[in-house]
């Protein structure tokens, strides 16, 4: 609308420039009234078409073509003047800064082949038109893709802390009660061990289901949660285990998650091959802002002196190779414990 009172008012100014005049003030009158048309038009999403973004340029185009042969051949200004900024305005919005290459192209062809002469006043004008549709449709689709990023985060800030609340709120309620019926049961024996069994496999199912909630996949190879990956395993593993973690998701790279499992499955496994399927093991992780600690122990009778270096020998490298050589690739370490109380691996990886 700006843009529409200058071109009228100077064009009133420089009535005297115009060979036909009354041809002159049709086609102001026609730009004048195509703005109120157009600010109606472009006012709803909907008609906001190619067909309309194309019928702009085409009548700015149109009032570029008509100018010589209604001022004169050596015309200085034309008649819409900077009212075609608002066409190459809306291509850039549009279509972004390739469109706003394009309108802002042909209007400063469309500006300068009619002229007989170009002076450094009608380059200037049109090289900043010829930059200006670009620049300003760069501009528009960073704006826009910024907004629509932030919207993605306010949603998932939104879906974390709800997500947070509701596990909040498990925890403190049904998480407890199913733990404390798991300890009372086992303590009381007899029918009452099985009603705690069955307390306990819920609430490890229900804490590795809160954990899906709170994996939330961030940018180039993707972050996962480790706690729920751990208690997805834990689930499926033949032994009987209790997995602890903390009360949030432990987020780390997927390759990082992957292996920390692995080496977790293979300590499992020797539980099962050198314990027995009736043993228990328990799997505690702990989060710190530069590394994870991942401890595994079971209730066996330990691992008697020298039997690892006897494996190793015969050329058994399982400890080796699945527990300890995974988390030394991460660049952890791995520190092996055992005795009458059972065994006990402390696997810990660096996040950095």
């Amino acid at each position: 609308m700006v843009v529409t009172v200058n071109m009228v008012g100077l064009n009133a100014y420089r009535r005297d420039n115009f060979e036909h005049p009354d041809l002159g003030l049709a086609v102001v009158v026609a730009l004048a009234a195509w703005t109120v048309a157009a600010t109606w038009l472009y006012r709803d999403r909907a008609r906001r078409t190619a067909v309309l973004l194309v019928a702009d340029l085409a009548i700015v185009l149109a009032a570029l073509v008509v100018t010589p042969w209604v001022k004169s051949p050596d015309f200085n200004a034309t008649i819409p003047g900077f009212y075609v900024m608002g066409a190459f305005f809306a291509w850039a919005i549009h279509w972004h800064w390739r469109g706003g290459l394009v309108a802002s192209a042909l209007i400063a062809a469309f500006d300068l082949l009619p002229r007989s002469e170009v002076d450094q006043g009608n380059y200037g004008n049109t090289f900043l038109i010829l930059i200006g549709g670009p620049i300003v449709g760069f501009m528009c689709e960073s704006l826009q893709r910024m907004a629509r990023e932030r919207d993605a985060a306010e949603r998932a800030a939104a879906a974390a802390e709800e997500r947070t609340r509701l596990a909040r709120a498990v925890h403190d309620g049904v998480l407890q009660v199913l733990a404390m019926v798991q300890r009372r049961g086992a303590a009381d024996g007899g029918e009452w061990a099985e009603l705690g069994r069955l307390a306990g496999e819920q609430e490890r199912g229900l804490r590795s289901l809160i954990r899906q909630q709170d994996t939330v996949p961030t940018g180039a190879g993707g972050r996962v949660d480790l706690a729920g990956a751990l208690e997805a395993m834990a689930t499926a593993h033949p032994v009987r285990v209790e997995v602890a973690t903390p009360g949030g998701a432990v987020l780390v790279e997927a390759h990082v998650a992957s292996e920390v499992v692995a080496a977790v499955s293979a300590c499992l496994d020797n539980v099962l091959a050198h314990v027995g399927p009736g043993a228990t093991a328990w799997v505690l992780a702990q989060s710190a802002p530069d590394e994870v600690t991942v401890s595994v122990r079971d209730d066996g009778p330990g691992i008697g002196e020298g039997r690892l270096d006897e494996a190793a020998a015969q050329g058994r490298l399982g400890v080796a190779s699945s527990i300890r050589g995974r988390v030394e690739e991460l660049g952890g370490t791995a520190r092996l414990e055992s005795g009458s109380w059972g065994t006990e691996w402390e696997l810990v990886v660096p996040l950095a």
